[in-house]
């Protein structure tokens, strides 16, 4: 029985060895201990002035979508917007001699609603997030003291759109479909575009559209990117990874050896591990259309400070 015990205690030992060093070996970030941008470093003048070559017809492109009270989101996400008259109501008189009258709004919501970017303080790997800093001691109620979003410069880059629904040869990719270094290079080669360092890779996919067509659906699973592909991408140094879905990877979750796989393990694999930005309900549907695969990508953030994630309305531009 001692033998049992002793090896049982060994058994328990290695694994826990092997965990600790599963988990320690993706930081420090080969930028360094005290980086907070991740593959944002990627992003230089000559970068912009390349994605700036892209642009020959001067249309533009919002890639963001309107948000409102029954938008769907990861639960329990919501949104709701007060419009308010404060010192006016009940009277049209106004201000002055002019009677100058005006509105105000109040936003009650989750920033992980809409179009948005998850930050590098939102996935962790248990209590490690991004370059090893430790949950308990960045994050508070008040805000995080690392990593929030406005640490992150705006991106001027060369978006590329990858045409998962013209590529499947349907108008929605079905959920559970996941995107690998296969299908990533097969789509990319079949549009005549590479993917280079300081990217931007956009999937299309027809999801977003089920936002009016069947909203239950639209936020439960989704097509989207494998770990593997997730891997793959980052192998490839782009900035940022985004998709017309609401949380990028395929879901329900790749298995593993048969077994269930990891929860959101590409959200781990992008934002802790590597420092890759996530883009998710990118409004790609006019650029697929256009069969817009490669243009000057722009985004500027709302900088909340300690803030984890951010509504925004990136824009393309060719």
């Amino acid at each position: 029985m001692k033998c049992i015990r002793m090896a049982s205690i060994g058994a328990a030992a290695l694994a826990l060895g092997l965990a600790a060093t599963a988990q320690t070996s993706w930081y420090p970030s080969k930028w360094g201990a005290n980086d907070e941008i991740g593959s944002a470093n990627y992003l230089t003048p000559k970068v912009a002035l390349e994605a700036a070559k892209l642009v020959k017809a001067g249309k533009v492109y919002s890639l963001g979508i309107t948000v409102n009270t029954t938008t769907p989101a990861f639960p329990p996400r919501t949104c709701q917007i007060y419009i308010v008259q404060p010192g006016q109501v009940g009277s049209a008189e106004g201000l002055g001699s002019s009677h100058t009258t005006y509105n105000d709004d109040i936003l009650n919501c989750w920033t992980g609603i809409g179009t948005q970017i998850d930050g590098l303080g939102h996935i962790g790997v248990g209590d490690r997030y991004y370059n090893g800093a430790k949950w308990g001691e960045f994050a508070t109620m008040g805000g995080l003291k690392k990593l929030g979003i406005e640490k992150i410069p705006p991106m001027v880059s060369r978006g590329v759109l990858l045409d998962m629904a013209a590529y499947f040869k349907t108008e929605v990719v079905p959920e559970g479909t996941a995107f690998n270094q296969k299908e990533i290079d097969e789509a990319a080669r079949a549009q005549g575009v590479e993917i280079r360092e300081g990217d931007v890779v956009i999937f299309h996919t027809g999801w977003l559209s089920l936002i009016e067509k069947d909203p239950k659906r639209y936020g439960s699973v989704e097509p989207g990117l494998g770990r593997e592909g997730a891997r793959y991408l980052v192998s490839k140094r782009v900035v940022a990874v985004g998709a017309d879905t609401w949380g990028l990877e395929v879901i329900p979750f790749e298995k593993e050896g048969g077994k269930d796989g990891p929860i959101f393990g590409v959200h781990q694999i992008l934002l802790p591990m590597s420092g890759t930005y996530i883009l998710e309900n990118i409004n790609t549907a006019e650029l697929a259309k256009d069969k817009a695969y490669e243009f000057m990508f722009v985004l500027g953030q709302n900088k909340y400070q300690g803030a984890v994630q951010s509504m925004i309305n990136p824009v393309a531009i060719r």
